[in-house]
């Protein structure tokens, strides 16, 4: 990994740490080659400190390490990505990230689903199609469920991918729904994938 740490005048490059996990960005710090080479060696990520005018490692004095997984250096060779496991809130006011954002792992849209799922639930309408499919019980929605994947399995036997495609989304948001009605998340179905995962 070779870093442009004369691009600035300073000698300092700036340095993104992100959860490994989460993918969660928790702060911005700034690097010169001797806080490269001290994270590189001991595994947790420092910094140089601009106010305190020396190297300074992420939580020498809270215990809040952030334990380095990887190191990438930009296109320009000027900026640092790293991924990092916190050892607690990264924040020094406390919070999870320096955005006052809570550190936890986002689907994207499939997140946002599962909110609107959540909702739908928490504060049903009788308009809801969530709502009254939940209320009809678990026997219910885990029927539903059932439909949408002989649907999908008949559609993957042809040819119309349209068809497939439309019959796996009915799937997967009915999915999301078993899974607000049986009070777990997708989040909680990842872990499980995860911890099958071989070392």
């Amino acid at each position: 990994m070779k870093v442009n740490f004369d691009k600035y005048a300073d000698g300092l490059v700036p340095a993104i740490v992100q959860d490994a996990q989460t993918r969660v960005v928790l702060m911005l710090g700034y690097m010169n080659a001797d806080a490269v080479a001290k994270t590189q060696d001991t595994k947790h990520v420092t910094f140089y400190s601009r106010s305190k005018q020396r190297l300074w490692t992420k939580g020498e004095e809270s215990g809040h390490f952030l334990e380095l997984v990887d190191m990438d250096v930009d296109c320009d060779n000027d900026t640092l990505l790293i991924q990092a496991n916190p050892n607690g809130p990264t924040c020094h006011t406390g919070t999870d990230t320096c955005w006052h954002k809570e550190n936890k792992p986002g689907y994207g849209f499939l997140s946002a689903l599962e909110s609107i799922i959540a909702d739908r639930k928490n504060n049903p309408t009788e308009t809801s199609y969530i709502a009254s499919l939940i209320t009809k019980g678990i026997n219910k929605v885990a029927q539903k469920v059932g439909e949408e994947a002989v649907e999908t399995v008949i559609e993957a036997k042809d040819n119309n991918s349209d068809l497939f495609l439309n019959e796996s989304a009915d799937l997967l948001f009915h999915y999301l729904i078993l899974l607000q009605a049986k009070d777990v998340t997708l989040n909680d179905v990842v872990k499980v994938l995860e911890s099958r995962e071989k070392k």
